[in-house]
């Protein structure tokens, strides 16, 4: 039986990570099997501030999920994002050996590999290099080189740049978490596959991701990656202005936002008012809702004017470079009410909420359909285009695990030949054999020895009583 193509993503965002587990279905749409999400803690606008925390929110993701879809996670496709990723705009060529040979992907990987070995600032590295449009001997505006004939393969490259240390620092908690990293991809980009057409992407069109931590931009024309850039304004800023502005506790104010914001003001009548609960027996708080609408307002039009600054360098005024799909807005973010249309108003162009639906399969749960989860969808199709194994069912772990700890038993035999030991080597052995059963995520054991702490525990205590009665 062919062994089904199961892959993983790991969204490890500001406010949220989620673990989805996905595979294609006879349509070729994404079933999704499972989804874990857990509040993100050590994360500050998508970078990693606090190690241990991060680890601890990750495992809580997995275990979610592989409990949601019987399957045990071995490896991950991650997304990343955060304040220190910037792009740049790169030509390279390369000159064949032979070009009486057809050009083939071997030429490609070589052009690519000799990017990746651009000198960069230092402390930076690159993450990804994004071919734009191919020249072969002076011939313009190829977009597939295989197969033709050429001397000189030249081409253009969207390069994304990122912090060393912050990069390292994602690997560190996937390795840490029991996990393997399999790919790395830039948060935007995920996005952009599970909610732009390709036709949006040949007309032109800005992807805006507006997360908890960052606010983020992928821009397409031609079916080609344009510009990419990370704000480092999202969601927490604008929920920091209410509980300042509203003198509240953060939890409320995230509420507030969620419930009854609005990003215009003009939707709210004076008269409406919400009531908050008071501290500890204090009074209610009242709160205008026109006035939660104007603080909610400010922050996005900031958010909102720094992305439209970042469309404009990228050229959409010059009518060559017109993004004629306009923007599409995604993220927890687009979910704030009137968002759309402020958005409109502020740049001017045609604007849709993108929801990842499009290439789910019918029967998904509509939570997932959310443009909550449009990252994790879009690292589970990168994942799978990979044609990665990244999980495997539990039922088919069961079997093999069974047997090292049936070997295991004879171990408590040189305990009983040497009864005249004293009572310190005993309770040694006992913790020895109880460490070695015990699985630990901190472990440097291979995943797929890795299986549910639960599946272990009778396994154990079978253990302990053996030696018990050894005793």
């Amino acid at each position: 039986m062919e062994k089904d193509n199961i892959a993983v993503g790991l969204d490890i965002g500001t406010t949220k990570i989620v673990a989805m587990i996905g595979r294609k279905n006879e349509y070729g749409k994404l079933e999704i099997l499972g989804v874990g999400k857990s509040k993100s803690l050590g994360v500050a606008r998508g970078v990693v501030n606090n190690i241990t925390q991060t680890i601890q929110s990750i495992q809580q993701a997995i275990q979610e999920a592989e409990s949601d879809s019987g399957y045990k996670i071995n490896d991950v496709v991650v997304g990343i994002a955060g304040q220190h990723i910037r792009s740049i705009q790169h030509s390279d060529y390369i000159s064949r050996n032979n070009p009486e040979e057809v050009i083939g992907d071997a030429d490609i990987d070589l052009l690519i590999n000799q990017v990746h070995k651009l000198a960069m600032l230092p402390g930076e590295e690159i993450i990804h290099v994004l071919p734009q449009e191919f020249k072969i001997d002076g011939q313009n505006e190829i977009k597939e080189p295989i197969g033709m004939y050429g001397g000189r393969l030249e081409s253009s490259f969207h390069v994304v740049v990122g912090q060393a240390s912050s990069i390292r620092n994602v690997g560190r908690c996937i390795k840490s978490s029991g996990l393997d990293l399999s790919g790395l991809t830039l948060e935007p980009l995920a996005s952009a596959d599970a909610v732009l057409s390709q036709e949006e992407k040949e007309a032109g069109v800005a992807l805006i991701d507006i997360g908890g931590g960052t606010t983020d931009l992928a821009i397409f024309k031609d079916g080609i990656i344009r510009h990419t850039a990370v704000i480092p304004f999202g969601g927490n800023v604008i929920t920091d202005d209410i509980k300042e502005g509203c003198s509240i506790i953060e939890k409320q104010a995230e509420l507030l936002k969620t419930k009854f914001g609005s990003a215009w003001p003009g939707e709210n009548k004076d008269n409406e008012i919400v009531s908050i609960p008071g501290l500890r027996g204090r009074e209610p708080k009242e709160i205008s809702l026109k006035n939660l609408s104007k603080i909610i307002h400010a922050r996005v039009v900031e958010i909102i004017e720094q992305v439209f600054a970042e469309i404009k360098m990228y050229g959409h005024e010059d009518p060559r470079k017109k993004l004629i799909a306009g923007i599409v807005l995604t993220g927890g973010g687009a979910q704030l009410n009137h968002i759309k249309q402020l958005v409109e108003y502020i740049t001017g162009m045609d604007t849709r909420i993108g929801y990842p639906n499009e290439h789910l399969a019918g029967n998904s749960e509509e939570e997932i359909s959310s443009p909550l989860y449009a990252t994790a969808v879009g690292l589970v199709m990168n994942s799978l285009r990979n044609n990665t194994y990244s999980a495997t069912p539990l039922v088919e772990l069961q079997k093999p695990v069974e047997q090292p700890v049936v070997r295991h038993q004879p171990q408590p035999q040189p305990i009983i030949n040497t009864v005249v030991a004293p009572e310190p080597i005993v309770e040694q052995e006992l913790e020895t054999v109880a460490v070695a059963a015990e699985p630990s995520r901190n472990s440097n054991e291979s995943t797929e020895k890795k299986v549910k702490r639960s599946f272990f525990d009778k396994y154990i205590d079978k253990i302990k009583d053996f030696l018990d009665n050894a005793e």
